[in-house]
């Protein structure tokens, strides 16, 4: 009897093991405000990226890869709930109002770590929140195991320094607050590396590390100011500066996965939450210190240089590096890392995102979307969709304009006239897609337009 319990304890124990070992780790990067030619990997010559130019030579790179929303909390939303957030009305950025229950996202919606858990994940969270400030929205209420972070929309980067209340907060681990200890992308750089290597045995896991940077306010190292000292412009050279400490610190978290002999089997993305923006400089009217070339318009807009972003997914043991051209969403992360953890997306409501792993493959030859959807600003503000090649964007109650995206990247020959078929296609297609959708469930602050206020560029 005894020896029959024990090989039946041995063999739970072995296929336990062996389960989990075949589900991939998971890593999702998330970079804040990264312009669209602002990475080496992307065609950029001013800022060297050599940790995510690496990353990319081994990863599928989709040249057509979108984030659901223009802007930051709702594309965070859609991100981890693998719904166009238009569903459960978060269209807005929520403001930092702690005592508020609506200003996050729903608590009705069902998270990608809530999921993973469920699958036998350990799930942790660094970086950048902006989800809500009341303490249900806390990420230790939305799945996560463990938590490191900025719960804000921003943060200053150098600890002292001064600025607005929501970015003066203490950071937060596990629900504790904790003072900045140092220069923050670093900060969360060593927290993620950390993360790495504690849960390099064991269960897989699932980390959301998401940057602040280059998010105003625009704050960098000495070192890298230094480093991009020919660069004129003050904010450019700032911009260019944190983007380069990203970068590094991306590279620290690689860096630990080889040394955790863990990256074979962990499925990576990278990606920014928005196009880069535009910044009102007083006296100087709006200047474009990002750079989303070859790309019309920039965060806050439903043109491409809005939505479309860098776009990475790395998985060495299943998929070869490559280049994918089909039109992917940030929405479909949700899926593909839960398909790969064996579990199954939530059955009771619509999920917008698939599994991209058969595409990126080859596996699949279709396409994973047949159109792809933006609305900004609520019912009567800016709508963009994709069909094929095809773009169609109206702001308001100005005509519709449309595009071919094949021949024209950048959005400058309207040819809705020339195309009344395609046009009339698409605006059914999404009228019908606007039924599903409800109003936003709280207005937050305005958006797309950063103010020059706060802390200016600095070097230390």
């Amino acid at each position: 009897m005894l020896h029959r319990a024990l090989n039946l304890v041995f063999c739970c124990l072995f296929a336990s093991v062996t389960f989990a070992a075949d589900k991939p780790n998971v890593l999702l990067i998330v970079a804040d405000d990264l312009g669209y030619n602002d990475v080496g990997f992307q065609g950029s010559k001013e800022i060297p990226t050599p940790n995510l130019d690496a990353l990319a030579a081994q990863s599928v790179r989709c040249t057509n890869g979108y984030v659901s929303h223009p802007f930051c909390s709702p594309t965070r939303a859609g991100l981890l709930t693998g719904r166009y957030q238009h569903r459960f009305g978060h269209e807005n950025n929520p403001m930092w109002l702690p005592e508020d229950t609506k200003q996050g996202l729903p608590f009705d919606q069902i998270t990608l770590p809530q999921v993973l858990k469920q699958n036998g994940y350990t799930t942790g969270h660094v970086g950048k929140w902006h989800l809500g400030a009341h303490p249900h929205f806390h990420p230790l209420k939305r799945g996560f195991d463990e938590n490191f972070t900025a719960l804000g929309g921003g943060h200053v980067y150098f600890p002292g320094d001064k600025a607005g209340p929501e970015y003066l907060i203490p950071l937060d681990r596990n629900g504790v607050a904790e003072p900045q200890k140092s220069y923050l992308t670093d900060q969360f750089g060593d927290e993620a590396s950390a993360f790495v290597q504690r849960h390099a045995q064991g269960q897989p896991w699932f980390l959301y590390f998401a940057f602040n940077a280059p998010h105003t306010p625009l704050q960098a190292p000495e070192k890298w100011l230094a480093k991009f000292a020919s660069i004129q412009d003050p904010n450019r050279r700032t911009y260019a500066a944190m983007i380069a400490s990203l970068d590094e610190n991306v590279g620290k978290v690689l860096a630990q996965l080889d040394s955790t002999k863990q990256r074979e089997n962990t499925l990576i993305t990278f990606i920014s939450d928005n196009g880069g923006p535009h910044l009102a400089v007083k006296g100087k009217g709006m200047t474009n210190f990002a750079d989303n070339t070859p790309l019309r318009g920039a965060k806050g807009a439903v043109f491409e240089g809005g939505i479309r972003v860098p776009f990475l997914v790395s998985w060495p043991a299943k998929l070869k590096p490559g280049v994918y051209d089909q039109p992917v969403i940030s929405l479909d992360f949700f899926a593909t890392a839960i398909a790969q953890a064996g579990g199954q997306v939530p059955a009771d409501r619509k999920i917008d995102g698939v599994n991209l792993i058969p595409f990126l493959s080859g596996e699949n030859k279709a396409v994973p979307h047949d159109v792809l959807f933006w609305r900004s600003q609520g019912p009567k503000g800016h709508y963009a969709a994709r069909m094929g090649n095809w773009k169609f964007v109206r702001g308001g109650a100005a005509a519709p304009e449309l595009y071919n995206l094949a021949d024209d990247i950048g959005e400058s020959k309207n040819l809705a006239r020339e195309k009344p078929e395609v046009l009339a296609k698409i605006e059914a297609m999404v009228a019908a897609w606007d039924k599903e959708m409800i109003a936003p469930v709280f207005a937050g602050p305005q958006q797309g337009k950063a103010k020059a206020k706060g802390p200016k560029s600095k070097a230390k």
